[in-house]
């Protein structure tokens, strides 16, 4: 029988917290989320209920985006050197791929890693920031105290969550937090315990997945003219892999959908045999499969929170989107959804975030967690037709149709950048802002007063606001520094490359999730500060000494 035990209670420390943040879940979207939290200077534990690191890999790639993340954050290196960059990626398995490399990015491709790999590389970024992360406990239960700041109020009644964790030993004991994040798949523990709603619609197809140590190579090119997906995974530093370290062991990816078993649900094990006899039945070979590691199967189930947040309460990744792994879009997302909430939070938690800006996180994310959902169950759509035989012909040539207008350099770009997440942009609340405004911050080269040449992403590892003064006003980074100094990194740019996006622009706020908060044309030196001055304060809070102010 599991015992109850309350930590703060036992030690006598009274009603205090454990953390300020307990994230729940610790895979990609945790892992980022709680390395974020902690360079904004929040104590963060992350409690995940496997006892080890997840050995099998279901997501195999990151997206322009994700990779311009790391990048801003100088750990794009460590991920370049464990992944394989593809140039071109698809949409639907259409027959004409996306051109990930005309897109206005550095990284124009897709960095083929395991998601074994990428955790074990998020986890690394965490430990360095000195994140504790609990393994092998669940939380079975929490409770927001009653004076917890709802949606809409910036969180600023006092109060906080309680976490029932049960441990190893079976022992439930209850730690105490200022926020708890679920980012915990799914089946969200927290999104259920918080009573925030999740539509959407239930699986009614499925496909499966299987990582072998053998295959026949030649057969495999036969299985991918058929719509199989025959991929190799990251070769192992041993030959057998270290799944803690994210190795995999040297293993070959199949991925089908099976006519005659795509209603099969989900949950229901996947055999060996099984497997070998789809792949017979849609290729004419089982490609030799054997000494499989991982079999499984993933569903189409679609659905997306009603709320990303309630309360002292947020989610993020799966707990707040789930759908059918078209694309390779489901990690990735989570990446941004940690990205765009870790700072948000941490400056709530550090008293100076404005009015609105932990609210802010749903109406930034809910829209692109929408959009994901919107374009999966399109692809999904694409490919289920085929199967069906009423629907074989028209689908057929739907699918040479879509192949057709993919060839259209505009089409393909409108496309590569809703897949890659490079054309997510967050609508300024000022209808007359600069047309920067919400957008990604070009990783131009610059060149700052007192520096050498620099990327802008450069400037972005602290996880602080960037402002970029393009004009050379002599007042702005005393001004800056004096007021926002701890928030708010200011550099006089002397030269940077030219865009015509940038055309007339003299002075940029970059957020720390790399999207431009503010820009500006005005020439006029003295409207220029004044727009500034009301740019800080809306982001970055008030100016030093008079944080007290900001609850009003």
């Amino acid at each position: 029988m599991n015992t109850v035990r309350d930590r703060a209670a036992d030690a006598g420390t009274g009603p205090g917290t454990d953390a300020d943040v307990i994230v729940v879940g610790a895979g990609p979207t945790g892992l980022l989320l709680g390395a974020e939290l902690a360079l904004g200077g929040v104590r963060v534990r992350i409690i995940e209920r496997r006892a080890t690191a997840q050995r099998d890999s279901r997501a195999l790639t990151l997206h322009p985006r994700s990779i311009e993340l790391m990048d801003q954050r100088g750990l794009v290196e460590r991920f370049l050197a464990r992944g394989r960059p593809v140039p071109g990626w698809h949409f639907a398995g259409l027959d004409t791929p996306l051109d990930f490399s005309a897109l206005d990015t550095r990284h124009g491709y897709t960095l083929f890693l395991a998601q074994a790999r990428t955790e074990q590389l998020l986890e690394e970024r965490a430990r360095e920031l000195d994140v504790a992360i609990r393994r092998g406990h669940e939380v079975v239960g929490l409770r927001q105290d009653a004076g917890s700041g709802g949606a809409g109020d910036g969180g600023s009644g006092a109060g906080g969550v309680e976490v029932d964790v049960r441990g190893p030993d079976g022992v439930v004991e209850t730690v105490r937090a200022r926020y708890v994040v679920g980012c915990d798949g799914g089946r969200s523990v927290v999104r259920r315990a918080a009573g925030i709603g999740f539509p959407g619609t239930d699986e009614t197809l499925s496909g499966a997945l299987g990582d072998f140590a053998t295959v026949d190579p030649a057969a495999l090119d036969r299985a991918r003219a058929h719509g199989v997906l025959a991929v190799p995974l990251e070769q192992a530093d041993t030959d057998t892999g270290d799944p803690a370290a994210g190795r995999t062991g040297g293993l070959t990816r199949i991925v089908l959908l099976d006519p005659q078993r795509m209603r099969t649900p989900a949950a229901e094990p996947l055999t060996l045999d099984e497997f070998r006899d789809s792949l017979l039945r849609i290729c004419g070979t089982d490609c030799g499969v054997a000494k499989a590691r991982w079999l499984s199967r993933f569903g189409n189930a679609t659905r997306l929170a009603a709320r990303y947040r309630s309360g002292r309460v947020l989610l993020a990744g799966d707990a707040a989107h789930i759908h059918f792994p078209a694309a390779g879009q489901g990690l990735n997302t989570g990446l941004q959804d940690a990205m765009n909430l870790g700072w948000k939070l941490a400056a709530e938690i550090n008293g100076w975030a404005p009015p609105g800006l932990l609210d802010s996180y749903h109406a930034e994310r809910h829209p692109a967690g929408q959009a994901v959902t919107e374009n999966t169950e399109v692809q999904t759509l694409l490919a289920e037709l085929t199967l069906l035989p009423s629907y074989q012909r028209p689908a057929a040539a739907l699918r040479t149709l879509m192949a057709g207008l993919l060839g259209i350099e505009e089409v393909n770009r409108r496309l590569a950048g809703m897949v890659s997440a490079l054309d997510t942009g967050y609508p300024p609340a000022d209808a007359g802002a600069h047309p920067l405004v919400g957008r990604r911050m070009p990783d131009i080269a610059l060149t700052a007063a007192g520096s050498a040449a620099v990327r802008a992403y450069e400037l972005l590892p602290h996880g602080r606001f960037v402002l970029l003064d393009l004009a050379g006003d002599d007042e702005m980074k005393r001004a800056v520094d004096t007021g926002w100094g701890p928030r708010v990194a200011a550099f006089t740019v002397t030269g940077h490359d030219s865009r015509a996006d940038l055309d007339g622009v003299r002075e940029i706020l970059v957020r720390p999730d790399g999207h431009v908060a503010w820009a500006t044309c005005a020439t006029d030196a003295q409207t220029r500060r004044a727009e500034r001055a009301r740019a800080l304060a809306g982001w970055a809070g008030l100016p030093a000494g008079e944080e007290h102010l900001v609850r009003g």
